[in-house]
């Protein structure tokens, strides 16, 4: 039998914003976000944000059309952001980190979804976040087309919030670049990353707290601050033009690992890509986070991309068309590479 309110001492009524959830400010977000996705629409969208689910038509240009995903968050740098209070830029570092990742398999991106997720939603950060978004969407030339934004109290810190973003590309079957056609000789270019992008940033932050750094400091001109939440390089334009001017024979985008972990997933077992240091320039970032946390060199190529943000894979003979291509797309690009043959016994990234 359930108890009348005369039962019982408290007869308040409670909402869902007394538990701590605001749907009006959940739908004032949704209002706000709009004109952002607007102007990331393509003519395949059919229905975007504000339904249940968005409807996106395969483009007609395709023939044999593969379909590629990936999801990807924004790992600590989510932590500095919070920190300096820069909301507006870490969404462009979530849409590159996902469309950058399925890229390299010669996928022209479609559409992004996003999560966001807090424990009580501030409209105004949550706003120029996916303002951010939205940027990064119209880099990468794909639609905003919905996503999902959880208040959740009691699961956050105060004024902190979670991402994650999901990518959708499309590819010609027989276009599909795999890594399979690499032989000894082709040569390794890599196009230069714009910072840390979003990786390594637990170490980052336990250099800055170690060495109580301001981050309001000069480094290279720049305040530290600005350089380390400069966010991602997008690839899309540039790699997606050269793919249409000569074959491509492999995509590696440079994030936790490094070079070192990354080049080997698009190499064939057979063979090893042997870079030179000295060929490109570590941004004064990497030179600094080194110094400052007294980092091992072999550590630094692991965890970081050290100034290269994609590797490329083409023959010999493709070299100059490639550069040329890649630096009219304004694209900082340099020859940091070949391709050789490897025993068993060796590994397959060395750095000399």
């Amino acid at each position: 039998m359930i108890s009348s309110n005369s039962d019982h001492p408290d007869t308040q009524q409670l909402s869902y914003r007394d538990a701590g959830v605001d749907i009006d400010a959940g739908d004032q977000l949704v209002a706000n976000i709009k004109p952002f996705a607007k102007r990331t629409l393509r003519p395949e969208v059919i229905t975007g944000i504000g339904g249940f689910g968005a409807l996106f038509e395969i483009p007609k240009k395709y023939q044999s059309p593969v379909l590629v995903s990936g999801t990807d968050g924004v790992g600590t740098k989510l932590k500095l952001a919070f920190q300096l209070g820069r909301h507006n830029t870490i969404g462009i570092d979530l849409v590159a980190m996902s469309v950058n990742d399925i890229l390299v398999q010669g996928a022209e991106p479609l559409f992004f979804l996003d999560y966001f997720a807090c424990g009580k939603l501030n409209v105004e950060t949550a706003t120029a976040v996916v303002g951010g978004i939205a940027k990064g969407c119209e880099l990468a030339g794909c639609s905003l087309i919905g996503g999902e934004t959880a208040e959740m109290p009691g699961m956050y810190p105060k004024d902190e919030y979670d991402l994650a973003g999901f990518a959708v590309g499309i590819v010609e079957k027989d276009q599909i670049i795999n890594g399979n056609t690499i032989q000894a000789g082709d040569i390794v270019l890599g196009l230069a990353s714009s910072g840390a992008h979003s990786n390594g940033y637990s170490l980052i932050r336990k250099v800055i707290e170690k060495n109580r750094v301001d981050l309001s400091s000069d480094l290279d001109g720049k305040t530290i601050a600005d350089i380390i939440m400069a966010p991602t390089q997008i690839y899309v334009q540039p790699i997606l033009k050269l793919i249409q001017q000569l074959p491509v024979k492999g995509l590696a985008h440079i994030t936790g690992g490094g070079l070192i972990e990354n080049v080997p997933r698009i190499l064939p077992d057979q063979f090893m890509a042997v870079l030179h240091k000295n060929s490109w320039e570590m941004p004064p970032l990497f030179h600094w986070l080194q110094q400052q946390g007294n980092v091992a060199e072999s550590e630094m190529a692991r965890v970081f991309n050290c100034g290269i943000g994609m590797v490329i894979v083409v023959a010999p003979g493709d070299v100059d068309s490639a550069i040329q291509s890649l630096r009219a797309e304004g694209e900082t690009v340099w020859q940091i590479g070949e391709i050789k043959s490897r025993t068993s016994n060796q590994t397959a990234t060395v750095i000399v």
